[in-house]
């Protein structure tokens, strides 16, 4: 192979990546637009429906200390790790604690919804954020045909 064939073949390498690295970083907006839809019309129908709301509470990494926070909504899984604020922001609520959060309190900043909660993790649960929402929604644990197609569709 010449140097001007080394060339040509690192040059197309570099532009396939490229090219690849902008897919998934459209896929990722795309996914995380739907999600933030979700997480919106979640809101404006809990809110409809007087669906009560809780301060949130954040753990700690290591899952024993609790640290209150600022915010006020819905946990949306059992665990109560992730919530729903009131203004539709999606929160992740495991935050490093010690002395000054325990005293303070602690203020977790939102983070794009995911459209699949748990995906990649590693005991294989996983679960789309629309049935974790439309649970919360009819309070039986299980979709509700009724507010599925309310929803907005991706």
């Amino acid at each position: 192979m010449g140097e001007r064939d080394g060339r040509e073949w690192r040059d197309q390498q570099r532009h396939a990546v490229r090219a690849h690295a902008d897919a998934e970083a459209r896929r990722k907006a795309a996914e995380q637009a739907e999600a933030a839809e979700l997480v919106a019309w979640f809101v404006a129908e809990a809110t409809r429906r007087g669906l009560p709301t809780t301060r949130l509470v954040a753990r700690g990494y290591d899952g024993r200390r609790h640290y209150r926070t600022g915010l006020t909504g819905w946990y949306v899984d059992r665990a109560e790790t992730r919530a729903v604020d009131v203004a539709g922001r999606f929160h992740l609520l495991t935050v490093r604690g010690g002395l000054r959060a325990w005293l303070f309190g602690v203020d977790p900043e939102p983070s794009p919804a995911p459209l699949v909660v748990g995906a990649g993790g590693r005991d294989g649960e996983s679960i789309p954020l629309r049935t974790l929402l439309s649970r919360l929604l009819n309070g039986t644990g299980e979709p509700d045909p009724t507010t599925r197609p309310a929803a907005p569709r991706g």
